[in-house]
């Protein structure tokens, strides 16, 4: 079955403004890490958003495992945003039990295991983390359940070079085949090597689909040489 599936997507913000998203059709197989890339305003984060249950099309539909989101769909997807949302005044270990109490699906062990390769204290208050360790406490937490589909935006936006391969590493080997990661991102260079596929976004469409071995073998480019061109950036 295909894990996710967009009909005719469409997002309009204001009446009389251009959509986020508009018309998008799509569909996401299991056991891929897609990248879902794009110039600002394409509409990536609005796409997630909807994929996740916290916004609402104007018109079309998205199917995750053949159903609406709902309550059932969120059990299997795991959210991370492009923006902080955890407790500042909360310590991690804290946080850490919190997610353990709130998904079935959280693996507490792993989640601190990680957290001690990174090097980050688990009884450190969430507020007194630099924003790069922020960000890799949260993806630890989103990669520490077993869901089937993992949306990450701007995943390593925040932290430094040598963390990067780290959380590369992280995404690598802690889903499983059953399950798919759509990493949204502007640093595509850093992500290409783990990617199975790629989705440009422009305007609100889907441009381009395709296997990350198809666009090197019919193109002789890398996906980064190819988004610049497609995009002119």
């Amino acid at each position: 079955m295909t894990l996710l599936q967009c009909k005719e997507l469409t997002k309009t913000y204001e009446k009389g403004s251009a959509p986020a998203l508009n018309g998008l059709d799509l569909d996401l197989e299991r056991g891929k890490i897609i990248g879902l890339l794009g110039p600002n305003g394409s509409g990536k984060t609005t796409l997630i958003k909807i994929i996740n249950g916290l916004l609402v099309p104007t018109a079309g539909k998205v199917l995750i495992n053949g159903r609406l989101p709902g309550i059932e769909s969120k059990k299997s997807i795991a959210y991370l945003p492009d923006k902080s949302y955890l407790a500042d005044w909360m310590r991690i270990a804290q946080i850490v039990d919190f997610f353990d109490d709130f998904y079935a699906d959280f693996d507490q062990q792993r989640a601190l295991s990680m957290l001690e390769l990174l090097d980050i204290d688990s009884r450190q208050v969430f507020r007194s983390l630099s924003k790069g360790t922020k960000e890799k406490v949260q993806l630890v937490l989103v990669m520490s359940r077993t869901a089937q589909l993992y949306l990450l935006d701007e995943p390593i936006g925040g932290v430094d070079p040598a963390a990067r391969d780290f959380i590369l590493r992280t995404i690598l080997t802690n889903y499983s085949e059953e399950a798919s990661i759509v990493i949204s991102t502007h640093l595509i260079a850093d992500v290409e090597s783990i990617l199975d596929e790629v989705i440009f976004l422009d305007k609100g469409k889907v441009t381009l689909q395709s296997s990350v071995d198809a666009i090197r073998s019919d193109k002789g480019k890398s996906v980064d040489e190819t988004f610049r061109e497609v995009f002119a950036c």
